[in-house]
């Protein structure tokens, strides 16, 4: 019997059909199909994300077949390609036309499809998410019907259907806006967290990209600045020993330990924060841009993650501290802090306002609820919104309230789906039935 799990093992089916078609055809028929017969369908990636958001309840479609570069326009940085198209792939052969995407998020295992549905993202004050990057989708709804969809054609299922969470139908290719391949200088370093806070305009503002990483129990932050070298300079890699020591032995492999000492003797978690954050160490390097945007990520972890109004985001990583204070809780996982310029997509986390990502994570084997909860009521006080694969308990109610175009975008769901072919629990509890 089939068994599909995401990443995390926090998702799983059991007996559903698997289809895998190798063409647009194949899958507007398979959609026809299926949605005559009255059965729910998903297409599923790589299974990223933490929520239930690509979870098929009786039919799953693999879009393997469709996942290739199709068309590249190197003047225009026009770029067509399968949905089924995994990151790590793309960003390979983009290269070798010489182009790349303009921003990216921190891992590279995700198909291009899911990771814009959901919401995907990287860090930079003047620039959005991996949605923000497509200028043009090919969309195969419940009847079996292709719509071409862009800011020309079909504009409100466009506007929809960049961040719509596999609810509309199946995305079966997509055309990005590339830029020309380019170099990052990446400058990592730890810092007091009181200046990382107390700048924190000026590290967004004043870098391409920015990030930091906060270790809960300690007062260190490392943070990460990427930015455009300037014309004439070369490649500067990390080397193999120092990339292999801290990338894959002190990001991984002694994280997966220090974890694990944490399950055991939760006692000794604010001392393993305080030593890995006196072990970090300053490096910088040249590299690609897509090689210094995404890492290795093996430790299994959950993770939530929500957006809020830039201007706020300093008053809630203080509140957030408070609380990791107060509550006796042992967070082994450092806290991510990412910026993204405000959008256009109805259902982007960063609609209409410059937005800050604060990610929390909890390692696989520890409780995350009490922790996970306490976030949820510490943002919501900043009109916070859930990234869409990543855990969060909010409902239709709570995200009407967040989403100024969320009636929009359930007006286009119910033109373009009224059977509801493209359902699953997780639609339901942030849709409504």
């Amino acid at each position: 019997m089939n068994t599909w799990r995401n990443w995390a093992g926090t998702e799983s089916a059991t007996g559903v059909e698997i289809l895998r078609p190798g063409s647009l055809d194949e899958v507007a028929a398979a959609v026809k199909t299926a949605a005559e017969q009255g059965k729910r369908l998903k297409a599923v990636g790589s299974g990223h994300s933490f929520t239930g958001c690509s979870v098929p309840e009786q039919v799953m479609i693999r879009l393997d077949g469709l996942a290739s570069i199709t068309q590249a326009d190197q003047q225009s940085g026009r770029v067509t390609l399968g949905a089924g198209t995994g990151l790590g792939k793309l960003n390979a052969g983009l290269a070798s036309f010489d182009l790349a995407m303009a921003n990216l998020g921190d891992i590279d295992k995700q198909t291009i499809s899911g990771a814009i549905s959901t919401g995907t993202h990287g860090t930079g004050a003047r620039l959005g998410g991996l949605a923000t990057q497509v200028v043009g989708l090919e969309l195969v709804t419940a009847d079996g019907s292709v719509l071409s969809c862009s800011a020309e054609e079909n504009a409100d299922v466009f506007n929809a259907a960049r961040v719509s969470i596999g609810a509309l139908g199946v995305i079966t290719s997509l055309t990005l806006q590339c830029v020309p391949a380019f170099l990052l200088r990446a400058q990592e370093m730890p810092l007091p967290l009181p200046e990382v806070l107390g700048s924190f305009d000026l590290l967004a503002d004043g870098n391409d990209h920015f990030e930091f990483y906060w270790f809960p129990h300690t007062d260190v932050a490392l943070t990460k600045r990427n930015n455009r070298v300037a014309a004439g300079v070369g490649p500067s890699p990390v080397g193999r020993l120092r990339g292999w020591v801290d990338d894959e032995l002190l990001s991984n492999k002694v994280f997966e330990l220090t974890n694990r000492v944490a399950v055991r003797r939760p006692g000794l978690v604010p001392r393993i924060n305080q030593f890995a954050s006196r072990a970090l160490s300053a490096r910088e390097y040249v590299d690609s841009s897509y090689k210094v945007f995404c890492s290795e990520r093996n430790v299994i972890f959950r993770e939530s993650e929500y957006a809020v109004p830039r201007e706020q985001v300093v008053d809630v990583i203080q509140e957030l501290r408070g609380w990791i204070d107060r509550s006796g809780e042992r967070i082994p996982f450092p806290i991510e802090v990412r910026v993204a310029a405000a959008d256009d997509i109805w259902l982007s986390t960063a609609y209409g306002r410059d937005t800050a990502y604060i990610a929390i994570h909890q390692y696989h084997r520890l409780a995350h609820d009490k922790y996970f909860d306490a976030f949820e009521q510490i943002v919501a006080a900043f009109g916070g919104r859930p990234h869409w694969g990543k855990l969060h308990t909010l409902g239709a109610d709570q995200l009407r309230e967040r989403y100024p175009r969320f009636d929009d975008f359930l007006a286009v769901r119910d033109r373009l789906d009224p059977g509801r072919a493209f359902t699953n629990s997780y639609t339901r509890q942030v849709f409504g039935a």
